[in-house]
């Protein structure tokens, strides 16, 4: 925040929050001719660091679509994407691959965990695939945070769901990536696992500064965020910020019976 003085009186003027990620004027298109469909058309979004957002939209909005494009899992048809201040239009399948594994964490419906290998080196697996060396602190604050110190040397087998998805978090953390993206992180979850794995989303953001963005249905879900961004037909449509079950569903409602 810095000030200026206007006349007698002193005026805080916000400072601009630095991008994580950014869309600008994205689309995507599947098939031709009569299988032609659009999942997004002209979607421009930013994404600020620190912040927590939730994706929300009726099926067949393109919400899942749009943060396939933000993470480089899926290539636009026009557009741009910037993760910081790297296009991802620019980058070779290499270098596509690198930030990925570099500077992007994931969270998925699915738990993606390797079932022969223990809950820390399904954590580690990212951070190994790269030659890189865990930083040490920030794992043990994790790990911490996360409440898997006792089940570190178990296969996913033996984990709960909620536990599997709380490794599946460690994973994404424990790069310090730029952005983490979560696709219906909770949807194969109970409603107790589900409120832990948004805590731990929530305590990413508010304790270890970084930036999560996830595509959700669920209204309780998005109460978590810091904004939602509501799509409907491929486009951008309203957006909610400091938002409760309440008025997240409102706006589902509304939209749908639009």
């Amino acid at each position: 925040m810095t000030s200026h003085v206007v006349g007698s009186e002193t005026v805080e003027a916000a400072v601009p929050a630095e991008i994580a990620a950014r869309a600008v004027d994205l689309s995507k298109v599947y098939g031709a001719g009569d299988t032609r469909v659009t999942a997004l058309d002209g979607v421009s979004a930013e994404f600020a660091k620190g912040e927590f957002t939730a994706i929300m939209g009726p099926s067949g909005s393109g919400k899942s679509t749009l943060m396939h494009c933000l993470a480089g899992l899926d290539a636009a048809s026009a557009g741009t994407v910037r993760i910081g201040d790297t296009d991802l239009t620019d980058l070779s399948d290499k270098e596509m691959t690198k930030l990925r594994r570099d500077r992007i964490g994931f969270v998925f419906q699915a738990f993606n965990l390797v079932p022969t290998l223990t809950a820390r080196e399904n954590i580690t697996l990212p951070l190994d695939i790269a030659g890189r060396t865990p930083d040490e602190k920030w794992l043990e604050s994790v790990l911490e945070r996360l409440g898997l110190n006792d089940r570190l040397e178990h296969r996913p087998s033996e984990l709960s769901g909620g536990q599997q998805q709380r490794v599946a978090c460690a994973r994404a953390l424990a790069g310090k990536p730029d952005i983490i993206f979560g696709d219906e992180p909770t949807g194969n979850l109970d409603s107790r696992a589900s409120g832990e794995v948004l805590s731990i989303l929530r305590a990413a953001v508010d304790e270890f500064e970084q930036t999560v963005v996830i595509v959700t249905h669920e209204p309780h879900a998005a109460a978590y965020a810091d904004r939602v961004v509501f799509l409907s037909d491929g486009r951008i449509v309203d957006e909610l910020r400091n938002p409760t079950a309440d008025t997240v569903l409102d706006r589902m409602k509304a939209l749908e019976q639009a």
